[in-house]
């Protein structure tokens, strides 16, 4: 048990027979009548987002969440395969508790959020920011960089990223895993 004191982004909490983390949450006193908490909450099992109210000093339930790392296999009928990095164990997962499956690439590590008392995964957490190689993108036009232009570009995964005009194929850049959007080249 905890109180609403205790809010921080991340921590999972157990309501409705569903496991909720707090995405973001601000504590309010009004002028006039008793302090709240307002809370955006990510459910971990279906993905959506809610929001909700809570009375300061609430008691809630929380849920104790492991952060395992796990290394991206390969993609097949089944799902998305991962390894567990301590035990070498492969786990098979469905898409839709992956953020962003678009950007994972074999090899890479990921978090997975497992319910410890279950022992059921969650949700996978990508690494900020990924390192991808561009496969297609359109030649940009000399001289025509005097506005933020963006162009789209296939990288290695399949994704589509839209990227600055003189980004070029063969490139390696680096993606924020967050929205899927370019952030920088790789030198």
């Amino acid at each position: 048990m905890a109180s609403t004191a205790d809010f921080k982004n991340g921590l999972c909490l157990v309501m409705n027979n569903d496991i909720f983390s707090i995405v973001e949450f601000q504590h309010v006193k009004p002028g006039k009548g008793a302090a709240f908490v307002r809370t955006k909450l990510k459910s971990l099992r279906s993905g959506k987002t809610l929001d909700k109210t809570f009375n300061a000093g609430e008691k809630v339930t929380t849920a104790r969440v492991e952060k395992r790392a796990h290394q991206f296999l390969y993609k097949d009928d089944l799902g998305y395969n991962f390894m567990d990095t301590d035990n070498f164990e492969q786990i098979s997962l469905e898409e839709h508790l992956i953020e962003r499956p678009n950007l994972l690439k074999d090899g890479q590590l990921v978090d997975i959020l497992v319910h410890a008392e279950t022992e059921t995964p969650l949700s996978v957490e990508l690494p900020p920011f990924v390192e991808l190689m561009i496969t297609y993108t359109e030649p940009g036009i000399k001289g025509d960089t005097a506005t933020n232009a963006l162009k789209p570009a296939t990288v290695e995964t399949g994704a589509t990223v839209m990227v600055p005009l003189f980004v070029d194929q063969d490139t390696l850049i680096k993606v924020d895993t967050r929205d899927g959007s370019y952030s920088e080249r790789v030198k």
